[in-house]
C-alpha cells in the first residue's frame, strides 16, 4: 500500500483481531477518586475535631428522634438489612460468574479484604491514639457500657466489594445496592448502634479502598478488538472486507487521539474509522486538569468527559467545520462499540501530514491553503485549538485538510481565536522560518489579524509539542553559544602564551600588556557571545510582524491564573506558618518577653540586619560583572523565604544563581561565581571552626566539647553513604556528573578573581563579616537573658559554626530542628545554663530565620515582579 494513496502510515492488517492488548489498565479516574476519598476522610475527621459541639448535637437529635420509632420497625429494618447485605453481593457474584467475568469478582474480594483490614486499623487507632473529640464523634456508649465501633468492619468491605466489581454501572444493581446501604444505615442509627460520622467514615473508607485497589492492580481491559470494529461497522450498514490499523508518527505523543483504521468495503471507496475508548480518553488527564486550573480565560476540554460527550463534540466540530467552508474530513457515521468505546466513520482522504513533508515541499501556496482553512473557521468563530503539524494533512491535490477537530470549540471567544493564529504561526515558523510564516499569514488574514495575535504568542499558549520543540532549539542555541565562547577563550589563551614566549620584558611593559590582553580577551568573548546569540523563533516572529505593523501590541497577555512558582510560594507560606506554630508551642512566650533585656534584643536585630549586607558582599566579591548592590541585598533577604521550601544550602545557591543570570551574567559564569563563593565559604568556615576550636580548648574555664553519640552516628552514616556512592558505578557517575557540571567553571572563575585584589577582598571580607555578625547576634541574644559573663566569644563562635554546618547539611527547610538542637547542646556543654541557652537560641533563630520570613516573602515577590529572579 503506497504512502501517496493512503498517507504516511505504518500499517498492520487486522486479521480478525488486534495485537495482544494489556490485560489490565491503570485508569487516572480511579486515582482521582482515591484522592477524593482520602480528602473526604480527612474532612470528616477535621469536622469531628473542630466542630465537636455540632457532632454531639447531631447525635443527640438522632437519639431523640429514635425514641419515637416503633421497636418493631427498628428490628425489622435491622434484620432485613443484615440479610440483604450478604445476599446482594453474592447474587451479583453469581451473575458475573455465569457471564464469565470472574476477574471483577476477584477484584471485589481483594478490595473487601483490604477494606476489612483498614477498618480494623481505624478501630484500633480511634480506641488507643485518636483525640477525644474524634472518639466522641465516631463512637457512643452502648447499653452494656462499651463503646460502639468507630468503623463498621462488616459494612466497609461490602461497600468496597460493590464498588470494585462495578455494580454502580448497572442500573438495577445500583438501586439494590443503595437500598441496602440506606436500610442498614437507618437500622444502626435509629437503633443507636453508631453515629452519623461513623457511617460516613465507613462509606468513605470502603469507597476509597475500592478505587485504590482498582488503580493498584488495574482494571480489566475492555478495549474493542478488530473483530468488534468490523461487527460494529456491519451494524451501521457498511460491508467491510478488511481493516488496516494506521499508526502515524505522532500517536505516541498524543495517545488520546484514538486508534485509526483504513477500512476497505465490498462496494465503494475505503473509509477512515477512528476508535476512542476510555483508556485512550484518559491519557493526558492530569495535564488537562492542570491546564484548566492554571489558565484563565481559556475553556479547556473537560477532564472527565464521557465517551458520548466526546462523540457528540467531535461530530459537531466536523459538521461545523465543513459548513464553514473549511476542508475537513466528512463524518458519515458514528456508533458505540459496547459500553466503553465509540467509533467515528469518515470519508477517506489520502495524504501526508505537514510534519512529514520535506522542507522544499512546504511552499508558500501550501501555507496559504492552511491559512485559508483557518480563515474559514474563524469566520464562523470556530477554534481548532491544535494547529500543529500532524493536524494539517496535505491531500493529493496539494490542499491542506484540517484534522484532529476533537479539541475544538464552537462560538469561541476572541482570545481562543487569536491563539489559533499564534499556534499556526509557530508551526509554520518552525519549518520555514519566521519571515515566510508571517508573510503567508499576512497574505491571507491581513496584517491587523496577525498583529492582534502577538500578545498570545507565548509558550504557555502554544501546544505541548511546540513548546518542547522550542525548548530543544533553545538548548541547541545555548550549546552553540558556549562552544563559540570557549573557542574564543582558547584562541586568546594561545595568543597570550605565544607573546609570553617571545622573551622577558620589564614589569611596567608586562603590566600594560596584561591589561591590554584582558581588555582584548573580554572584548573577544563578548563579540563571540553576541555572534552566537540568536533570537528565539517567537522573538523573530514578533520582529517580522512589527516591520509590517510597528504599532502592534507585543506585551504578552496574562494567561496564567496559577503558575508552579505561585503554587510553591503558597505551599511554602503555609509550611512556614506550621513550622513557626510548632516551634512556639514548646515554650512560654510570656516568660521570654518578661525576662528579655530589650536593649540587647535591639542589638541582636541590628547584627541580624547586618548579615544581609555581608552576604551581598560575599557574593559580589566573586562576580566580575557589574551587578546592583542594592538588588543583591534584596535577593539575600528573599533567600530567607526560599529556605522554607529547600535545605538552607540548596535554596541559597539556586536563588543566587538565578539572580545573577537575570542580572545579565551568562549562565555558566553565574554558576561559576556562586560555586566559587560557596567553595571559599566552605574553606573559611572550616578554618574558622578550627581556629576558634583551638582557642576554646586553651581556655581552662570552658569544658571540653566531646562529640555525642548522635554526631558520631551521623558521621558514620555519611561515611557509609560516601562508600556506597563510590562503590556503585551508576551512583558514582550520577554524582560526579552533576558535581562536575556545577563546578566546571569554578577554577577559571577563581583564577580570574585572584587577579582582582579588590574583588577578592570584598568577597572574603563579606564572608568574615557574615560570620562575625551572626556570632555577635547570638552573643547579644545570650546577653538578653543574662548569660553574657558565663561563656566566651570563642565558645559562642564554635557553637554557631557547628550549628550552621549541621543546618546546611540537614534536609529540613532552613535546618529547622537541627540548628536549634546543635546550638542549645553546644552552648550547654560550653557552660551556659540550660534555662538561658534555650530562650537565647530561640531569640537568635527568631532574629535570623523567622522574623525575616515576611520581608523575605515581600522581597521574593518584588524580585519576581521585576523579573530579577
Amino acid at each position: 500500500m503506497s504512502s501517496d494513496e493512503y498517507g504516511e502510515f505504518h500499517v498492520d492488517r487486522v486479521s480478525g483481531d488486534e495485537p495482544l492488548l494489556p490485560a489490565r489498565v491503570h485508569r487516572p479516574a480511579d486515582l482521582l477518586r482515591l484522592l477524593l476519598g482520602i480528602a473526604g476522610i480527612a474532612l470528616v475527621l477535621g469536622l469531628a475535631t473542630f466542630a465537636h459541639g455540632t457532632t454531639q448535637g447531631l447525635a443527640r437529635d438522632i437519639g431523640t428522634g429514635a425514641k419515637a420509632a416503633p421497636p418493631l420497625l427498628i428490628n425489622m429494618a435491622g434484620l432485613t438489612s443484615s440479610v440483604a447485605v450478604l445476599i446482594v453481593p453474592v447474587a451479583f457474584a453469581v451473575e458475573r460468574l455465569i457471564k464469565r467475568d470472574g476477574l471483577r469478582i476477584a477484584d471485589g474480594v481483594l478490595a473487601a479484604v483490604l477494606a476489612h483490614g483498614v477498618s480494623l486499623a481505624a478501630d484500633l487507632w480511634v480506641a488507643d491514639a485518636a483525640p477525644v473529640s474524634i472518639r466522641d464523634a465516631l463512637t457512643q456508649p452502648l447499653e452494656n457500657g462499651s463503646l460502639s465501633a468507630p468503623v463498621h468492619s462488616y459494612l466497609a468491605p461490602v461497600i468496597a466489594y460493590m464498588t470494585a466489581v462495578g455494580m454502580s454501572r448497572r442500573p438495577r444493581w445500583r438501586v439494590a445496592m443503595w437500598c441496602v446501604l440506606l436500610l442498614d444505615a437507618f437500622a444502626v442509627l435509629v437503633g443507636r448502634y453508631t453515629t452519623p460520622f461513623a457511617i460516613i467514615t465507613t462509606v468513605l473508607i470502603g469507597w476509597t479502598v475500592a478505587y485504590g485497589t482498582l488503580y493498584a492492580v488495574g482494571s480489566p481491559n475492555v478495549r474493542p478488538t478488530g473483530q468488534n470494529l468490523l461487527a460494529g461497522l456491519r451494524r451501521v450498514g457498511f460491508h467491510p472486507v478488511s481493516a488496516l490499523r494506521a499508526e502515524d508518527a505522532g500517536t505516541t505523543d498524543h495517545p488520546d487521539r484514538g486508534r485509526r483504521y483504513l477500512v476497505t468495503l465490498e462496494d465503494g471507496p475505503p473509509i477512515d474509522v477512528t476508535v476512542v475508548d476510555r483508556e485512550q480518553q484518559a491519557h493526558g488527564f492530569f495535564y488537562r486538569v492542570w491546564r484548566r486550573l492554571s489558565l484563565r480565560g481559556i475553556n479547556q476540554r473537560r477532564s472527565l468527559q464521557s465517551l458520548r460527550q466526546a462523540l457528540e463534540q467531535e461530530a459537531l466540530l466536523a459538521y461545523a467545520a465543513i459548513a464553514a467552508g473549511a476542508h475537513a474530513p466528512k463524518l458519515i457515521a458514528t456508533s458505540e462499540l459496547g459500553p466503553d468505546a465509540v467509533m467515528l466513520v469518515y470519508e477517506h482522504i489520502g495524504g501526508r501530514t505537514f510534519d512529514s513533508l520535506a522542507d522544499e515541499e512546504i511552499t508558500d501556496a501550501l501555507m496559504h491553503s492552511a491559512w485559508r482553512q483557518v480563515e474559514a473557521l474563524q469566520s464562523r468563530r470556530i477554534a481548532h485549538r491544535r494547529l500543529v503539524g500532524d493536524a494539517l494533512l496535505m491531500d493529493r491535490s496539494g490542499t491542506i485538510v484540517l484534522t484532529e477537530l476533537r479539541g475544538g470549540e464552537i462560538a469561541a471567544g476572541d482570545l481562543v481565536l487569536r491563539m489559533d493564529i499564534a499556534q499556526l504561526l509557530a508551526t509554520c515558523g518552525l519549518r520555514v522560518g519566521a519571515e515566510r510564516a508571517v508573510a503567508a499569514a499576512v497574505e491571507v488574514l491581513g496584517p491587523d489579524a496577525v498583529a492582534d495575535s502577538l500578545p498570545l504568542l507565548q509558550p504557555i499558549a502554544l501546544s505541548r509539542t511546540t513548546r518542547a520543540t522550542l525548548r530543544q532549539r533553545a538548548r541547541e542555541r545555548a550549546k552553540r553559544e558556549r562552544e563559540l565562547v570557549l573557542e574564543a577563550s582558547q584562541a586568546a589563551k594561545e595568543a597570550r602564551e605565544a607573546r609570553e614566549a617571545e622573551g622577558p620584558k620589564d614589569r611596567k611593559t608586562m603590566r600594560a600588556e596584561r591589561h591590554a590582553e584582558k581588555t582584548a580577551e573580554k572584548r573577544a568573548l563578548d563579540e563571540a557571545s553576541e555572534e552566537a546569540r540568536e533570537e528565539d523563533l517567537l522573538a523573530q516572529i514578533r520582529r517580522q510582524v512589527l516591520l509590517i505593523r510597528p504599532t502592534a501590541v507585543i506585551e504578552p497577555a496574562k494567561l496564567e491564573r496559577l503558575s508552579p512558582r505561585k503554587l510553591i510560594t503558597w505551599i511554602a507560606g503555609a509550611f512556614a506558618v506550621y513550622l513557626l506554630l510548632s516551634q512556639l508551642t514548646n515554650f512560654n512566650l510570656g516568660d521570654m518577653v518578661n525576662k528579655a533585656q530589650w536593649e540587647w534584643v535591639l542589638v541582636a536585630a541590628f547584627f541580624s540586619a547586618l548579615t544581609y549586607i555581608a552576604a551581598a558582599m560575599s557574593l559580589l566579591g566573586f562576580v566580575t560583572e557589574r551587578v546592583s548592590f542594592v538588588r543583591t541585598v534584596i535577593a539575600q533577604i528573599a533567600g530567607n523565604f526560599v529556605k522554607l521550601v529547600a535545605p538552607a544550602a540548596i535554596g541559597g545557591v539556586a536563588l543566587n544563581t538565578r539572580f545573577l543570570q537575570r542580572a545579565g551574567v551568562r549562565p555558566g559564569l553565574a554558576v561559576a561565581s556562586v560555586g566559587a563563593s560557596q567553595l571559599f565559604g566552605l574553606g573559611s568556615h572550616v578554618l574558622l571552626l578550627l581556629v576558634f576550636g583551638y582557642l576554646t580548648g586553651t581556655q581552662e574555664q570552658t569544658p571540653s566539647i566531646s562529640p555525642s553519640r548522635t554526631v558520631i552516628a551521623g558521621l558514620l552514616t555519611v561515611a557509609v553513604l560516601v562508600l556506597i556512592v563510590t562503590a556503585v558505578p551508576a551512583l558514582r557517575k550520577f554524582v560526579s556528573t552533576r558535581v562536575r557540571s556545577l563546578f566546571a567553571g569554578v577554577v577559571p572563575r577563581m583564577l580570574d578573581i585572584l587577579q582582582r585584589p579588590g574583588k577578592l577582598v570584598t568577597g572574603i571580607g563579606g564572608m568574615l563579616l557574615l560570620t562575625a555578625a551572626n556570632v555577635m547576634c547570638l552573643d547579644a541574644s545570650i546577653r538578653a537573658f543574662g548569660g553574657g559573663d558565663t561563656i566566651s566569644y570563642a565558645s559562642i563562635a564554635v557553637a554557631f559554626l557547628a550549628g550552621n554546618a549541621l543546618g546546611s547539611a540537614a534536609p529540613t527547610p532552613g535546618g529547622v530542628g537541627a540548628v536549634e538542637g546543635a546550638l542549645i547542646g553546644a552552648l550547654t556543654v560550653s557552660g551556659l545554663a540550660a534555662d538561658t541557652s534555650f530562650p537565647a537560641v530561640l531569640l537568635f533563630r527568631l532574629m535570623v530565620f523567622w522574623l525575616p520570613v515576611l520581608p523575605g516573602w515581600v522581597a521574593f515577590n518584588y524580585l519576581t515582579h521585576k523579573g530579577e529572579i
